[in-house]
């Protein structure tokens, strides 16, 4: 193995810790509001961190889906069609998602440094680190995006979906 592959695959892992995480922590924060609400008291923390646990989750999840093509992708019409079309438009779109990603990327820092002057209501947190999520996701998009078009074009994958580790 590569150094790059075990660079990809050691970022691979850290995202899906990442989204592991932040998901055991929306679990734990949803079970505290039941809970609370069985008891009488129901801490209004709960409700703020469960959302800011879902934007972690989903941030540090689309790169992942990206990569194994678990994102909603219509092909029914450029599967179809004959030839090398059906892999030119997947490297396009491959291509697309990347270059918009990584246009966005300087714009969403600057949302990013607007919540250093905000704090959440509930929890007193930095909305920074909230904001961070944005950032993050298209981050994740942009490095995968790019992963896929440097794998079609030296013909270590085609594009396709279901290329994920697992299978």
């Amino acid at each position: 193995m590569g150094y790059s592959e075990r660079l990809i695959h050691a970022v691979v892992l850290l995202a899906r810790v990442g989204a592991g995480l932040a998901f055991a922590v929306l679990m734990g924060a949803v079970l505290i509001q039941v809970a609370g609400r069985l008891t009488g008291y129901s801490p209004v923390w709960t409700e703020e961190l469960t959302r800011y646990a879902l934007l972690y989750m989903i941030a540090l999840g689309a790169g992942l889906a990206f990569r194994t093509g678990d994102l909603v992708n219509v092909d029914v019409i450029s599967e179809s069609l004959p030839g090398q079309l059906p892999r030119l438009l997947r490297l396009f779109a491959a291509l697309c998602t990347a270059g918009l990603a990584a246009y966005l990327l300087p714009h969403a820092w600057k949302y990013v440094a607007i919540g250093k002057m905000q704090t959440a209501p509930a929890l007193g947190i930095r909305m920074d680190f909230v904001h961070f999520t944005v950032w993050l996701m298209l981050a994740g998009l942009a490095l995968f995006g790019t992963v896929r078009v440097v794998g079609m074009l030296f013909g270590i994958e085609n594009g396709k979906p279901g290329t994920s580790e697992e299978d």
